[in-house]
């Protein structure tokens, strides 16, 4: 049963052909024997099926950062232990509207703050390819999940690279859709400027279908817009009369050569399909990753001081007071790199520093969704390696901060301009899957995926090593 893709497995549902008990708990035992701390929680038994839906019953594993009815909801963090939410995330009700159901929550970065999964309260997770090595993060659970077989598809969260970074290094499809493409409603939030919910899958038709159900506004979120045409499974073979742009600043110095030697290959292959390439420039986007790092810390500052040990999660012992409580639950409850990024953001919104480093930062960021707006004059999609380099072993970067952030490097322009941007797995490097990131126009979901679905099908990229 592995063998399917999850649209493959649907329609097989629907015709008869595969028993969608079965089939569900195969993957059921899968994620409960799963050795890559993949999984925080997982389904204990089957639930009831859907089979004449549009998902068929398929299930689903989804990052612990969205909330689940009655099932823990801890977003990978001490402070939120055992949290059982009383209902569910929009984008998740969806997907159970559309007859998926829910195998298991998936291991994450805490809050979603890292690129490697390393800052889980509940333990890193291994990279199926090389159990030594990250799966890249935050959404590191989600993309080991499929890429090891052990879910047929899960979603995850992008901030500034937390969809396409791993799923990049694990070698799958990772989307990120325009921003308010899907509702954040229930997802416990980091950045709210930034948050955004999206697939991780084997195929781009299968990161289709999941966005499909996902997409559409919601009365709970009032940033929520969805998309102005309905979703498309992509079909294109060729990419004839379609331009690529390739920025200099996000393709040169730090971008490693086997990650660069893949992606040129790539380019030949797109050209071979029928696109043209040529080298642009995004002006600003140096400054990006500077700017996001202090507009998402800002965010998260004041999206985290809800967790105080009054309302909900977990409550410390203390003798201090009131002011005792907040500091003592605070302290115990959130991880560093959390701690990291709350005092950086508290800072930054500061009496006297708000306009020298948020406001200006905020600043910076117009100037990067402009430089995309010039490039959309002459490009269809932007193209460049999605992470700068392979999977890294497990504690290389976690004493150095600064050096985990540029694992984001070539992302987080894409979420400050709150533009779509999928990742596809575009060969190996050092026996490393690496991806292949192109980028649009907001609302551009259509166009990416069949871009994204022709490279695809050239490429003809071999991730069975991941699922020996």
């Amino acid at each position: 049963m592995i063998e399917y893709t999850a649209a493959q497995a649907a329609e097989l549902i629907r015709t008869g052909e595969l028993d969608a008990a079965e089939y569900f708990d195969f993957y059921r035992r899968r994620a409960a024997g799963d050795d890559l701390n993949s999984y925080i929680w997982v389904a204990g038994e089957t639930p009831q099926l859907d089979t004449a839906a549009t998902l068929a019953g398929v299930p689903i594993a989804v990052k612990d950062l969205f909330c689940t009815e009655g099932i823990p909801s801890q977003a990978g963090s001490k402070i939120l232990e055992d949290y059982r939410p009383p209902y569910t995330a929009t984008s998740v009700r969806k997907l159970a509207e559309a007859g998926a159901t829910l195998l298991g929550k998936t291991n994450q970065d805490e809050f979603a703050m890292g690129s490697s999964t390393e800052n889980s309260a509940y333990g890193p997770t291994l990279n199926p390819w090389d159990r030594m090595r990250v799966p890249g993060g935050s959404s590191g659970g989600s993309a080991a999940a499929v890429a090891a077989g052990t879910a047929p598809w899960s979603i995850g969260t992008d901030t500034g690279g937390s969809i396409r970074q791993p799923a990049a290094l694990c070698g799958i499809v990772g989307l990120k859709p325009t921003y308010g493409a899907i509702s954040r409603y229930g997802m416990i939030a980091f950045a709210s400027s930034l948050d955004q919910a999206g697939p991780f899958t084997r195929d781009v038709t299968d990161a289709a279908l999941l966005l499909q159900a996902m997409a559409g506004p919601d009365p709970c979120d009032s940033t929520s817009i969805g998309l102005p045409e309905p979703v498309a499974l992509p079909t294109a073979t060729d990419l004839k009369g379609i331009r690529l742009g390739v920025p200099e600043e996000l393709t040169g110095e730090g971008i490693e050569p086997g990650v660069m030697k893949a992606f040129n290959e790539t380019l030949d292959l797109a050209r071979a399909l029928g696109a043209t390439i040529e080298t642009t420039s995004l002006t600003h986007a140096a400054h990006a990753l500077a700017a996001y790092y202090l507009i998402a810390p800002a965010e998260c500052s004041s999206n985290l001081a809800r967790y105080d040990g009054v309302r909900y999660g977990m409550r410390a012992d203390h003798g201090g007071g009131l002011l005792g409580m907040y500091t003592a639950t605070r302290e115990a409850g959130f991880g560093a790199e959390v701690k990291r990024r709350v005092l950086i953001g508290t800072y930054a919104l500061s009496s006297g520093y708000y306009d020298a480093y948020y406001g200006k930062a905020q600043k910076v960021r117009t100037l990067i969704s402009r430089d995309f707006d010039t490039a959309w004059g002459s490009f269809d999609f932007i193209v460049t390696p999605t992470s700068p380099g392979v999977a890294f072993e497990l504690g290389a970067k976690t004493a150095d901060p600064l050096a985990m952030y540029l694992n984001d490097f070539c992302t987080v322009p894409m979420s400050l301009a709150g533009i779509p941007a999928i990742s596809i797995p575009n060969g190996l490097s050092e026996g490393l899957p690496v991806g292949f990131q192109i980028a649009g126009p907001a609302f551009s979901e259509n166009r990416i995926l069949d871009a994204a679905h022709a490279l695809e099908k050239a490429i003809g990229f071999d991730a069975s090593g991941a699922r020996a």
